[in-house]
């Protein structure tokens, strides 16, 4: 039965089951965490955060005294990046829902986007590519679409289905994510969250299953010795209560307070409530920051971490991968695009120039990886690739039947990353070349006819996975007219534009104009492939 209102009783078993759900993937979650160094580990931080809010939470059939509450006990126990800025996503949730006792479509939104820039607001310097990403897109892209109608569980099915799609796209706004091959962790576990709140509603109760033992989450100090070479500093991270005996010659100001903490260090949350501060910060030198403190209060919570001895430890973890990709592409752009997506190998290939079974298997054979995926991006090189999974006797090989380098880039960007679940990451990938449109401009090299449809030599033509679909005297215009008969293009929200040789920057201008004027909902990214044969590919979700 669709749901309509919900009280303070119904949340807390909403967000039960989003912190199960949470708990279930910490694992996963921690592998994840690549940015910007092994700072602590997400999952772990976010289960803390999140579970230390729910132990300290006072039941309330009022939703707004019910996550008061909530918040306050988050902002004590949040831990790590990620920890902080989800305790301000429900300070600012908390803060917008205060005087509603039940909550309907309308109060939730608004609380979703109080949310979100709150968090927003706590960083010193917004990173996107991270929760702050997801949580915002998640709710701007389906803000207008709320109504009197709408009931919750829609809302928040829309809602996780948002975040999904921004989460796939975190790569492309994050380098380290690109470099490392996976999504962000942090927007990962928010989503996590959410999707756990959404099942409570249509009656799945999840089973967290076992947490991970504290013994797995120790850090082996012998990775830091005497001859280390101390580059990635501390993570710090304290709440501290202000007191009206304070020794400083100031009353406090946040702001000349995080003024001094950004000559200190980096990666900064700083957030007041009350009469306590709760501060994030990675620095070489804590003692400084101690001592600026203490000038205004006291430490309620204090912890203090050795960076360079989680990053050596990830180093060493690194050296085998659960799950590898060899990808084929054509262009210097392109194949350096899959590599940084996160490919192992990829094989100058493609249109003109099939990829032989002797090439995948020569790469296979060279990387340490318990399974590998091969992406082969061309639909006539997909039969030499099933070939050689064949002829690797001893490996793990699945072909993920991509027929342009459009599907094959969709389908990286669905990977979940750095995950031992492989089945799991495998069909994440498949969902992701799932109703991929791909469009391939070129200039007709003689007098064709297909269908009702007829060219001459010199026209510029456009193929939608591979079959001629329009003509025009210029590439912006055949594309424009090409994108106008896809099925289903109003509601597509991805457009990613892969740019081939010879194509200027006017022309690649004019397109990205002309396709965000057409569509005005649609995120249009450019990326330099390099590729011949099809100066412009375009991939639409």
């Amino acid at each position: 039965m669709p749901t309509r209102k919900i009280n303070g009783i119904n949340l807390d078993g909403m967000l039960r089951n989003g912190f199960s759900n949470l708990v279930k993937n910490e694992e996963e979650l921690n592998r994840l965490n690549v940015f910007p160094v092994p700072d602590g580990d997400t999952g772990s931080n976010m289960r803390m955060t999140l579970g230390h809010a729910l132990d300290s939470v006072k039941a309330n059939d009022d939703a707004g005294d019910y996550l008061k509450s909530l918040s306050d006990g988050m902002l004590l126990g949040a831990r790590g990046n990620s920890g902080v800025i989800l305790s301000q996503f429900f300070k600012g949730f908390s803060t917008e829902l205060s005087r509603c006792s039940v909550l309907g479509p309308g109060e939730l939104r608004n609380g979703l986007i109080r949310g979100y820039r709150t968090a927003y607001q706590s960083v010193i310097h917004p990173v996107e590519g991270t929760i702050l990403s997801v949580s915002r897109e998640g709710i701007e892209h389906i803000r207008s679409q709320i109504g009197r109608s709408t009931t919750i569980d829609t809302l928040l099915s829309m809602y996780v289905a948002e975040m999904k799609k921004t989460l796939a796209l975190t790569p492309e706004m994050l380098p380290v994510l690109k470099d490392a091959g996976v999504v962000d962790s942090g927007a990962y576990g928010f989503i996590l969250i959410f999707e756990g709140m959404l099942k409570y509603l249509f009656g799945e109760y999840i089973d967290p299953g076992k947490q991970i033992p504290e013994e797995k989450k120790t850090v082996d100090y012998s990775l830091f010795n005497e001859d280390s070479v101390f580059t990635d500093g501390y993570c710090m991270e304290y709440v501290l209560q202000l007191m009206n005996d304070s020794r400083a010659d100031k009353p406090f100001d946040l702001d000349r307070y995080i003024a001094s903490l950004k000559k200190r260090g980096t990666s900064i949350v700083c957030v007041r409530d009350g009469m306590r501060v709760k501060v994030h910060i990675h620095t070489l030198t804590p003692a400084p920051i101690i001592h600026i403190s203490q000038k205004y209060g006291e430490f309620l919570t204090f912890k203090l971490e050795n960076m360079q001895v989680q990053h050596n430890e990830h180093v060493r973890k690194g050296k085998r991968k659960p799950l590898a990709f060899i990808a084929v592409a054509n262009g210097e752009g392109m194949k350096k695009t899959f590599s940084e997506l996160g490919c192992d190998a990829v094989i100058d290939g493609g249109e003109t120039m099939n990829t032989s079974s002797k090439e995948f298997v020569d790469a296979a054979s060279a990387i340490n990886a318990d399974e590998i995926v091969i992406l082969p991006n061309n639909k006539n090189v997909i039969r030499a690739a099933e070939q050689a999974a064949k002829l690797l006797e001893g490996l793990s090989v699945t072909v993920l039947p991509t027929e342009s380098v459009a599907e094959g880039y969709f389908a990286l960007a669905m990977d979940i990353g750095d995950s031992t679940d492989v089945a799991r990451r495998v069909t994440q990938m498949k969902r992701g070349i799932d109703g991929v449109v791909t469009l391939s401009e070129a200039t007709a090299s003689r007098d064709y006819s297909y269908r009702e449809i007829s060219c001459k030599k010199g026209d510029e033509i456009v193929l939608q996975d591979g079959e001629l679909t329009c003509v025009a005297s210029d590439p912006i215009a055949a594309l424009t007219d090409a994108l106008r008969l896809v099925d289903g293009i109003g509601d597509r929200e991805t457009c990613v534009v892969f740019r081939g040789e010879g194509v200027t920057d006017e022309a690649c201008s004019a397109l990205e104009d002309a396709i965000t004027a057409r569509y005005p909902m649609m995120d249009v990214a450019v990326i330099e492939g390099g590729q011949k044969i099809y100066p412009l590919i375009v991939g639409i979700v």
